[in-house]
């Protein structure tokens, strides 16, 4: 398989598990009016794809020299992830089209780059995976990989908000409700395991 396929497919099986970007590409779809939660979704695959970026350039490498720092981004992005996480057990998201659902702009940038930057998990696998193409793939090869993996960051994220979008007359406001509620859950329980395993480092 050429290496840019190969990026491509290795890229797809990265970033389609559900995880924060994820859910808050689909939150955005569910609740913002089409051409604004397709501008979510590239503001988002910007973040994703300066992320891949940085792991393929070495941010890895950082993290494994100065153990302070991996501390620092468990204790924080773990904090962040359960404040997340109880925002959206809080939340009441209504389909009602009279409530204003829109944010601004900055403050769509700043939630995508938490929950990609501050994503400690999204950074340690971005590591293992971008950084091993370098390793593994010297020159040009590596190139094609990257390229490959950051075009299925495109497709992911602005397929999942064409498709939801398209489909979000069949959503009401108690299935918003339970995937609000199911996602906090879930994050919560994520972020819990960061801190866990902070404090384990600690000891």
């Amino acid at each position: 398989m050429p290496p840019y396929l190969t990026g491509l497919t290795i890229g797809l099986a990265y970033v389609a598990p559900i995880g924060m970007q994820n859910l808050f590409v689909i939150n955005s779809a569910l609740t913002q009016p089409r051409h604004k939660a397709l501008l979510t979704a590239l503001i988002v695959i910007f973040f994703d794809i300066t992320l891949a970026l940085a792991c393929f350039f070495g941010i890895g490498a950082l993290m494994e020299r100065f153990t302070w720092l991996q501390l620092v981004i468990l204790l924080v992005g773990g904090a962040i992830v359960v404040w997340i996480g109880i925002g959206l057990l809080r939340d009441k998201p209504t389909m009602d089209h009279s409530v204003d659902v829109n944010i601004s702009l900055p403050k769509v940038a700043a939630r995508a780059c938490v929950v990609t930057w501050f994503n400690p998990q999204a950074i340690l696998d971005g590591t293992m995976l971008f950084g091993g193409f370098r390793a593994d793939n010297p020159g040009a090869v590596s190139t094609q990989l990257i390229l490959g993996s950051s075009t299925a960051s495109f497709l992911w994220f602005f397929g999942i908000t064409v498709l939801i979008s398209l489909f979000s007359a069949k959503f009401n406001d108690k299935i918003l409700r339970v995937i609000n509620v199911v996602c906090g859950i879930i994050i919560i329980f994520y972020g819990g395991k960061l801190l866990w395993k902070f404090f384990q480092m600690m000891i």
